[in-house]
């Protein structure tokens, strides 16, 4: 129940971050981590995931929403990972809100994926070492087609970042609310931004 709740929410948000202007949303909906889990929760989670996208997947392409997955697709179950990539491609070509779900995903496996792939584009010869710059490093991360989060929204009043977008939120406001996932609606999204946009950004300067 706590799971369909948190699934809730996450409508919630992305209904909510459309109408606030919110260019990109990203939801940690399941990390590496979390394989560690029972399998019988793993495997509601990821049946909960299925049943969202055939309930939800024509609203989503109506909404003119553009779908988006970071994280290890590769390992997931068969079926979920033919839904995501059908979704994906279906609105690869609408221009509204970005709803990035990272799945299966962690912030240091990201940065080893993108250390392994730099690593073979020197070997073949493709880049040299003295190429690799912060620039050209973000081009390898999952994240390469999306902008870095402005605010990290972090519920449950925790106060860790648990591995997520660990390059990506250099820079990032980060927001912390008691509120549990489940229980995180629209209005504690509207709460979060308008807190953002009264703190003064510098970016370390």
């Amino acid at each position: 129940m706590g799971h369909r709740a948190g699934v809730k929410s996450a409508q919630e948000a992305m209904e909510a971050a459309g109408d606030l202007g919110v260019k990109v949303l990203t939801l940690y909906t399941f990390s590496t981590e979390n394989w560690k889990r029972p399998k019988a929760e793993v495997g509601a989670l990821f049946g909960l995931l299925q049943e969202y996208i055939d309930r939800e997947g024509d609203k989503i392409k109506k909404n003119n929403i553009r779908f988006s997955v970071i994280g290890r697709m590769e390992e997931l179950p068969p079926a979920v990972k033919d839904r995501l990539q059908k979704l994906i491609s279906e609105t690869r070509g609408n221009t509204g809100l970005i709803v990035n779900l990272a799945l299966n995903y962690g912030g240091r496996p990201e940065i080893i994926d993108a250390v392994r792939a730099i690593s073979a584009d020197v070997k073949t010869g493709k880049l040299g070492p003295e190429d690799v710059d912060e620039k050209l490093f973000s081009k390898y991360l999952y994240t390469k087609d999306l902008p870095d989060p402005d605010l990290l929204i972090r519920t449950s009043g925790e106060y860790r970042i648990s591995n997520f977008l660990l390059w990506q939120i250099s820079y990032s406001e980060i927001y912390v609310t008691k509120k549990l996932w489940p229980d995180f609606r629209r209005e504690d999204l509207r709460k979060a931004i308008d807190e953002y946009r009264d703190r003064d950004r510098r970016f370390g300067g």
